[in-house]
């Protein structure tokens, strides 16, 4: 039997697609396929997919003519094409057009887009077109494949997705972590994530608002680098908010598992990296009940509806009075955690799609 050869593309990359793709190259590799990762450079050097055992072939994060010529020469001799969000599939669906032997496309939705007005029926068209040229569209949540198939996609799958778990050594509530933050005497609130709008950060700062009258004051960081930073910093010392923002870190899993309570106030997500981390760890969550988090998390975690600061400032205030709910919800989320797929699970389910396409 000819070894199997497979061309993952990532397109501006998310942490959760990004991390997903370096584990699928690594137990591709490690079971005797060939796996070409085409990226931004900088991806590779975040993620090593070099390290994993993949060929590695940088691919602007801006498209055009060059870039489609790169992706064309990459896809020669490949058995399929695994994209993973919507930017890599309609990348990979140009490369691909007009090819005498075009490998089978597989796309891999790992969240989705927000748009209203014009710009929103444009993405709902390039959804549509990206769906309809692959043979297999997987998402990361039934919200996603109920989606892809109003998009016109042919075959869309639940597909089971673990990110690996932080491997460092980690400390609940490790005293040198908190000094650091400066919450030694004080609850401490962790977010992580872009500073972008989608994040909900101004509901999470409406909520900090709320909570000021608690006695000690808890402190929120927030984990995370983005365009809305000056916005925020500028809200939180006209209001004398208990928030930190302390940018881009390495050591996110130390810092989480220092904390109290973890906050997710996104407006939409599929398998949050924050919650899987959370739930791991034993941190207690509170979390916007959207996209795939409720069937993500279960009854492990708080959830409150999308812009409801009071609904928000309400669980996380519930959750610092009352130690034996947080307890439950610690020993509740690693239960869940334990019902994720692993990492074997997740490569061997693409790995039959892969054998499906080409008859293996």
């Amino acid at each position: 039997m000819t070894q199997l050869r497979t061309v993952q593309v990532l397109g501006g990359g998310s942490a959760g697609s990004s991390a997903h793709v370096r584990s699928l190259a690594s137990g591709l590799v490690a079971r005797g396929v060939r796996v070409t990762v085409c990226a931004p450079a900088e991806l590779d050097h975040a993620y090593d997919f070099r390290g994993a055992g993949a060929h590695f072939v940088p691919v602007p994060r801006l498209g055009g003519p060059a870039t489609l010529a790169m992706l064309r020469n990459a896809f020669i001799g490949a058995d399929v094409v695994h994209a993973h969000g919507l930017h890599a599939s309609l990348r990979a669906t140009l490369a691909l057009a007009g090819g005498v032997r075009a490998p089978a496309l597989v796309t891999t939705w790992h969240t989705r887009g927000h748009a209203d007005g014009a710009r929103g029926g444009l993405v709902r068209l390039l959804e549509r077109r990206s769906v309809r040229a692959a043979a297999v569209v997987l998402g990361t949540s039934s919200e996603l494949v109920d989606r892809a198939r109003r998009r016109g996609a042919r075959d869309a799958r639940l597909a089971p997705v673990s990110v690996p778990a932080s491997r460092a050594p980690v400390c609940l509530h490790d005293g040198k972590a908190r000094a650091e933050l400066g919450a030694v005497d004080r609850p401490l609130l962790m977010a992580v994530g872009a500073l972008v709008p989608e994040r909900g950060y101004g509901m999470l700062l409406d909520a900090a608002r709320v909570w000021r009258d608690l006695d000690p004051q808890p402190l929120l960081v927030i984990a995370g680098e983005g365009r809305e930073r000056a916005a925020l910093q500028r809200r939180i010392e006209e209001e004398g908010l208990a928030v930190r923002l302390i940018g881009r870190r390495d050591d996110v899993a130390e810092l989480l598992a220092a904390a109290d309570v973890a906050v997710l106030t996104s407006r939409w997500e599929s398998r949050s990296l924050l919650a899987q981390e959370a739930l791991r760890l034993g941190v207690p969550l509170v979390a916007t009940a959207v996209g795939g988090v409720p069937e993500l998390v279960g009854d492990a975690a708080e959830l409150v509806p999308w812009g409801d600061a009071e609904a928000l400032a309400a669980a996380v205030r519930g959750l610092l009075e009352d130690v034996d709910r947080r307890m439950d919800l610690a020993a509740a989320g690693r239960v869940q955690a334990r019902t994720w797929p692993t990492e074997d699970e997740t490569i061997a389910h693409v790995l039959s799609v892969y054998d499906e396409l080409v008859g293996r």
